[in-house]
């Protein structure tokens, strides 16, 4: 079944095809440079692995780098390289995605490659174990950044039910017992064409870019991935508190709620509502890897850097399939009791749930949110990215509507997500204490837990 999508006045058109064996092909079509971006994304993350292999998705997303059945792993690399490209991935909750970008005349080969990714991935026991030294080692060293772990920690006591709330590298536990038939199982169940995602970005033929993924995927067969009914998260009754207390310099405080979903009404008020309360990021998450500029006229930037309580502060709301969390991050200055900070934070936060936002203050941060969604379409990669993650967490089409549902949101809708998703009962606080040398009174991370150096990787 194919169809042309014509997407809004002004914008692109994308190809949209799916293939009989499942595999959905977006296809758009940028003649700025001899270039194309490709992207393979699964419908597989961190939230759909079962209590005991927890880190199988990240893990598996490793292997696949290790070679083929008909690419020996010292030839990948060069495939692209030769076309003065390079190649990337990452796994999070939600998703598992690979990328290459490189020039046109690299197209087949960079198809051929993730055919085989999806099909003829080795799994050698020697390559497996090796990994599992990597990827402890990438969780020991997470652990030892404050900041990333004790995010990991308000993430963990914020979800009591949801898979959300585990690490996306896992819980060691689970990375010293997981097997090789653990991995290799889980490659076999979900890396199926039914359950996967090709996006062409770049100086390509619609039309022909079509053939050569029916080339290269059509003949690999479709298989029933048993995905597992999600429990809902209840809703929070209540505050919920932890302190991480470990040797460091700096004390970090994280002030997490409970936020929507992409498709729920509030997603877009809330988004705005912290860019005024911490500035704009926009809804890239590849380019959320480039972290923005601190933005100075934000509420909680005034109310905590300019007073000399935090050095930086940051907020972060994501598009996600299931609701997951809105974060605010708080770096304290020397000196500053965390307490005092927290009190500080809390005090701009309730006042804007009372009061909600300006009518300037709502029009800046649209005139942010629209130059910082210009911003994410600044490359073919960023425009095949944001179409595959989409695709992955709903709709493809939706991203294309994000500048309209930005605009069209009213003060009335910020102020009722304000006093709706930041009530003191739907949050998780939490401290990271500094302590001098010595005085933690037992061996690093006791009492901290285990997880990953973030929840993407």
């Amino acid at each position: 079944m194919a169809t042309l999508e014509q997407r809004p006045a002004g914008a692109a058109v994308v190809r949209d095809e799916v293939l009989d064996n499942g595999l959905r092909v977006l296809v758009q079509e940028v003649h700025t440079a001899p270039l194309a971006s490709v992207w393979c994304w699964y419908r597989v993350g961190s939230k759909d692995e079962a209590p005991g292999i927890t880190g199988v998705s990240h893990w598996v997303e490793h292997m696949n780098f290790k070679g083929t059945t008909n690419i020996p792993r010292e030839k990948i690399k060069g495939i692209i390289e030769q076309y003065g490209g390079y190649w990337n991935g990452y796994t999070w909750i939600d998703q598992t995605t690979y990328t290459e970008t490189a020039t046109r005349d690299a197209l087949d080969h960079m198809l051929f490659i993730e055919s085989e990714r999806m099909a003829n991935c080795l799994y050698e026991p020697s390559d497996c174990e090796s990994e599992r030294t990597v990827i402890i080692s990438e969780l020991q060293g997470g652990e030892n950044d404050p900041d990333q772990l004790l995010d990991q920690e308000v993430t963990a006591a914020a979800f009591r039910a949801h898979s959300y709330r585990h690490p996306t590298i896992g819980w060691l536990s689970d990375l010293e017992t997981m097997t090789r038939e653990d991995l290799y199982g889980y490659y076999q169940r979900f890396y199926v064409p039914n359950n996967a995602t090709i996006v062409v970005v770049g100086d390509v033929d619609a039309d022909e870019t079509v053939r050569i993924v029916n080339q290269r995927f059509g003949r690999l067969p479709a298989r029933d991935v048993g995905r597992r009914t999600l429990t809902r998260e209840p809703e929070q009754l209540g505050e919920r508190r932890l302190t991480i207390a470990r040797e460091g310099t700096t004390g970090y405080v994280k002030i997490a709620y409970h936020a929507p979903s992409s498709t729920d009404a509030d997603f877009f008020p809330l988004l705005l509502l912290d860019a005024v309360l911490s500035g704009a990021k926009g809804v890239n998450l590849w380019a959320s890897f480039r972290t923005p500029p601190p933005q100075r006229s934000a509420r909680l930037y005034q109310a905590l850097v300019n007073t000399g309580l935090a050095s930086s502060v940051s907020g972060g709301i994501v598009p996600t399939q299931d609701p997951f969390l809105y974060t605010v991050s708080l770096t304290a200055t020397e000196g500053t009791p965390l307490g005092a900070l927290e009190a500080a934070a809390l005090a701009a936060i309730d006042r804007v749930r009372a009061e909600g936002v300006t009518p300037q203050e709502l029009r800046k941060a649209k005139n942010q949110l629209r130059a910082r969604l210009v911003f994410e379409q600044d490359s073919i990669t960023n425009i095949a990215h944001q179409l595959g993650y989409f695709a992955t967490i709903g709709d493809w089409r939706a991203q294309a509507a994000i500048p309209a549902q930005i605009e069209a949101v009213t003060l009335e809708q910020v102020a009722a997500a304000a006093a709706r998703r930041l009530h003191p009962h739907n949050r998780t606080i939490g401290w990271f204490e500094p302590l001098p040398p010595g005085a933690a009174g037992g061996p690093a991370g006791e009492g901290a837990g285990a997880g990953p150096a973030s929840r993407r990787s």
